[in-house]
């Protein structure tokens, strides 16, 4: 499918509400091929929300933008973290909004896009100001509860943090992580700092969903699977694994990387690997479809697939949105 021609259009509407265009949807759903399409026809600049995307060091095995993409219109927010830092849904947020403002600011419309429903959520909905925890006292509260167990995890924080404590899963490991880092580093539980009102985003979105049938959707996670696998993606796992990083720190955990580090470790063959790859891809992609569906309320547009009369019809309703108050 060609691309269109570049237009140039107002990223405010006229009575100065700042616009915005947002897509979420599972992973290899086209979602990156439709925010492209709509920066080069609205004048736009593309702005992550995957959450692994926004590591320096996960090209391939994410499926970052190509080159061609990256040279057809503006995209932000790709590959701007070391695998060494720990990106937070309000880490991720402050570095969108400024990338939002700095789109407005030249000119462009911004269009976030990715899969992360919770860094959605929180652009979207506001979030409450939690400060970020430096990895020492992460990596710190790990070692602890490494060597103590999750019950003896799960009673200190509901000694310190009840309210939170009755709202985690049993087996949640991260969350209880989470949690306990935020009162050991500031002495306050996490409940507290949750309970502040969010802040309202400075915003009006168009929300885009795109929901493709499993059936067509499974088969290309398992395709792009394996072409990752053979561009290189596993020694992009390789580089990874030489930087002897924490076990838990996010990038380490990005959907397929456990299984190419198992192999590289002479745990699983490559035939193994791809399948309990493909396999793990399609999980996270059915959550995805779980969170999507409950908690992404009211799209604007919601697309089964992408074709040329389905675009027309989708530029055609955000050119009304943008001209809405």
């Amino acid at each position: 499918m060609g691309l269109s021609a570049p237009a140039a259009r107002p990223a405010q509407n006229p009575d100065g509400q700042t616009k915005i265009v947002v897509i979420g949807g599972p992973t290899a759903g086209g979602k990156s091929e439709i925010a492209l399409q709509i920066a080069r026809e609205f004048g736009g600049a593309v702005i992550n929300a995957d959450s692994m995307q926004v590591y320096q060091e996960l090209k391939i095995v994410t499926a970052r933008p190509d080159d061609a993409a990256l040279s057809a219109a503006p995209h932000r927010l790709y590959g701007v973290l070391p695998a060494r830092e720990r990106c937070s849904a309000g880490r991720w947020r402050r570095m969108a909004l400024d990338e939002i403002a700095g789109a407005l600011e030249a000119g462009l419309l911004p269009v976030v896009v990715g899969g992360t429903g919770l860094y959605l959520k929180a652009l979207l909905d506001g979030i409450a100001t939690i400060p970020d925890i430096p990895e020492e006292r992460v990596q710190s509260v790990t070692a602890w509860l490494d060597e103590a167990g999750l019950e003896a995890g799960r009673a200190r924080l509901r000694a310190v943090d009840p309210a939170t404590a009755g709202r985690l899963d049993a087996i949640d490991r991260q969350r209880l992580i989470r949690a306990l880092s935020v009162f050991e580093d500031t002495g306050r539980p996490l409940s507290d700092w949750s309970g502040q009102s969010p802040q309202a985003p400075p915003f009006s979105a168009f929300k885009i969903a795109l929901m493709p049938p499993r059936e067509d959707l499974y088969p290309r996670i398992d395709a792009r699977f394996a072409r990752m696998i053979d561009r290189g993606a596993l020694d992009e796992a390789r580089r990874l694994s030489a930087l002897q990083l924490a076990p838990s720190l996010p990038a380490m955990k990005a959907v397929g990387v456990p299984q190419m580090l198992a192999h590289l470790r002479g745990e699983t063959g490559r035939a193994a690997m791809i399948v309990e790859g493909q396999t793990a891809t399609r999980r996270f992609a059915k959550r995805q479809f779980t969170w999507f569906r409950r908690q992404y309320r009211s799209p604007d547009a919601v697309l089964t697939q992408y074709s040329e009369s389905i675009r027309d019809e989708l530029f055609n309703k955000i050119r009304q949105f943008q001209l809405t108050a």
